[in-house]
Protein backbone atom coordinates (compact mmCIF):
# COMPACT_ATOMS: atom_id res chain seq x y z
CA UNK A 1 0.00 0.00 0.00
CA UNK A 2 1.12 3.58 -0.65
CA UNK A 3 0.87 5.57 2.58
CA UNK A 4 1.46 9.23 3.37
CA UNK A 5 2.20 10.09 6.98
CA UNK A 6 0.51 13.19 8.35
CA UNK A 7 0.94 14.96 11.66
CA UNK A 8 2.70 17.76 13.43
CA UNK A 9 6.32 18.38 12.48
CA UNK A 10 6.93 18.14 16.23
CA UNK A 11 6.41 14.37 15.68
CA UNK A 12 8.93 14.11 12.82
CA UNK A 13 11.28 11.73 14.65
CA UNK A 14 8.37 9.41 15.44
CA UNK A 15 7.18 9.60 11.82
CA UNK A 16 10.63 8.53 10.62
CA UNK A 17 10.51 5.43 12.83
CA UNK A 18 7.00 4.57 11.64
CA UNK A 19 8.12 4.99 8.02
CA UNK A 20 10.89 2.45 8.57
CA UNK A 21 8.47 -0.06 10.13
CA UNK A 22 5.92 0.35 7.35
CA UNK A 23 8.58 -0.02 4.66
CA UNK A 24 9.78 -3.21 6.36
CA UNK A 25 6.20 -4.46 5.86
CA UNK A 26 6.49 -3.65 2.12
CA UNK A 27 4.51 -0.42 2.09
CA UNK A 28 5.64 2.66 0.14
CA UNK A 29 5.71 5.66 2.46
CA UNK A 30 6.03 9.41 2.05
CA UNK A 31 6.75 11.95 4.80
CA UNK A 32 6.79 15.71 5.07
CA UNK A 33 10.17 17.10 3.90
CA UNK A 34 13.23 16.73 6.13
CA UNK A 35 14.57 20.11 4.97
CA UNK A 36 13.15 23.33 3.60
CA UNK A 37 14.73 26.29 1.79
CA UNK A 38 15.29 29.42 3.87
CA UNK A 39 15.16 33.03 2.65
CA UNK A 40 18.70 32.74 1.24
CA UNK A 41 18.10 29.52 -0.69
CA UNK A 42 19.95 27.46 1.91
CA UNK A 43 18.40 24.19 3.05
CA UNK A 44 17.59 24.10 6.77
CA UNK A 45 16.19 21.24 8.88
CA UNK A 46 12.40 21.16 8.94
CA UNK A 47 12.43 21.32 12.75
CA UNK A 48 14.42 24.58 12.65
CA UNK A 49 11.92 25.99 10.15
CA UNK A 50 9.07 24.84 12.43
CA UNK A 51 10.61 26.75 15.36
CA UNK A 52 11.04 29.90 13.24
CA UNK A 53 7.47 29.66 12.00
CA UNK A 54 6.07 29.24 15.51
CA UNK A 55 7.85 32.44 16.62
CA UNK A 56 6.76 34.49 13.58
CA UNK A 57 3.68 36.70 13.76
CA UNK A 58 2.83 36.16 10.10
CA UNK A 59 4.93 39.01 8.71
CA UNK A 60 8.00 37.16 7.43
CA UNK A 61 7.11 36.51 3.79
CA UNK A 62 9.54 33.67 3.07
CA UNK A 63 8.31 31.67 6.08
CA UNK A 64 4.70 31.74 4.91
CA UNK A 65 5.66 31.19 1.26
CA UNK A 66 7.39 27.97 2.38
CA UNK A 67 4.37 27.00 4.48
CA UNK A 68 2.12 27.31 1.42
CA UNK A 69 4.57 25.31 -0.71
CA UNK A 70 4.89 22.59 1.92
CA UNK A 71 1.12 22.31 2.29
CA UNK A 72 0.60 21.96 -1.46
CA UNK A 73 3.38 19.38 -1.77
CA UNK A 74 1.92 17.36 1.10
CA UNK A 75 -1.58 17.50 -0.39
CA UNK A 76 -0.01 16.00 -3.54
CA UNK A 77 1.45 13.21 -1.40
CA UNK A 78 -2.02 12.55 0.01
CA UNK A 79 -3.34 12.35 -3.56
CA UNK A 80 -0.54 9.87 -4.48
CA UNK A 81 -1.33 7.58 -1.56
CA UNK A 82 -3.86 4.82 -1.08
CA UNK A 83 -4.16 5.89 2.55
CA UNK A 84 -2.89 8.35 5.10
CA UNK A 85 -1.71 7.56 8.60
CA UNK A 86 -2.18 10.40 11.05
CA UNK A 87 0.52 10.32 13.72
CA UNK A 88 -1.50 11.84 16.52
CA UNK A 89 0.67 11.81 19.62
CA UNK A 90 0.19 13.96 22.71
CA UNK A 91 0.99 17.66 22.29
CA UNK A 92 0.01 20.91 24.01
CA UNK A 93 -1.65 18.93 26.78
CA UNK A 94 -3.95 17.20 24.26
CA UNK A 95 -3.94 13.41 24.10
CA UNK A 96 -3.78 12.35 20.43
CA UNK A 97 -3.32 15.92 19.14
CA UNK A 98 -4.47 16.74 15.60
CA UNK A 99 -3.71 20.29 14.49
CA UNK A 100 -5.33 22.40 11.83
CA UNK A 101 -2.94 21.47 9.04
CA UNK A 102 -3.33 17.76 9.72
CA UNK A 103 -7.11 18.17 9.79
CA UNK A 104 -6.86 19.79 6.34
CA UNK A 105 -4.80 16.82 5.08
CA UNK A 106 -7.46 14.49 6.46
CA UNK A 107 -10.10 16.50 4.58
CA UNK A 108 -8.15 16.13 1.33
CA UNK A 109 -7.87 12.37 1.90
CA UNK A 110 -11.57 12.17 2.70
CA UNK A 111 -12.49 14.13 -0.44
CA UNK A 112 -10.31 11.81 -2.55
CA UNK A 113 -11.85 8.67 -0.95
CA UNK A 114 -8.56 7.57 0.64
CA UNK A 115 -8.41 5.43 3.74
CA UNK A 116 -7.63 7.45 6.85
CA UNK A 117 -5.84 5.73 9.72
CA UNK A 118 -5.27 7.33 13.13
CA UNK A 119 -2.36 6.01 15.12
CA UNK A 120 -4.08 6.84 18.41
CA UNK A 121 -7.58 7.64 19.66
CA UNK A 122 -9.56 10.63 18.39
CA UNK A 123 -8.63 13.63 20.54
CA UNK A 124 -11.04 15.67 22.63
CA UNK A 125 -10.78 18.88 20.58
CA UNK A 126 -13.17 21.31 18.92
CA UNK A 127 -12.93 19.51 15.59
CA UNK A 128 -13.74 16.06 17.04
CA UNK A 129 -17.03 15.87 15.11
CA UNK A 130 -15.26 16.57 11.82
CA UNK A 131 -12.66 13.92 12.61
CA UNK A 132 -15.38 11.38 13.40
CA UNK A 133 -17.16 12.42 10.20
CA UNK A 134 -14.24 11.43 7.95
CA UNK A 135 -14.54 7.94 9.49
CA UNK A 136 -10.92 7.24 10.38
CA UNK A 137 -9.75 3.78 11.32
CA UNK A 138 -8.16 4.02 14.77
CA UNK A 139 -5.32 1.49 15.00
CA UNK A 140 -4.21 2.18 18.60
CA UNK A 141 -0.53 2.02 17.68
CA UNK A 142 -0.81 -1.32 15.84
CA UNK A 143 0.71 -0.77 12.40
CA UNK A 144 -0.36 -4.30 11.45
CA UNK A 145 -3.93 -2.98 11.24
CA UNK A 146 -3.04 -1.01 8.11
CA UNK A 147 -4.50 -2.99 5.22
Amino acid sequence: MKITLCGSIAFYDEMTKIKEKLEAAWHEVKLPPVEIEDENGKMIPIKKYYELRKKDSGNTKWIWDRKEEAMRRHFNKVEWADAILVTNYDKKGVKGYIGGNTLMEMAVAFHLNKKIFLLNEIPEIDSKEEIIGVKPIVINGNLGEIK
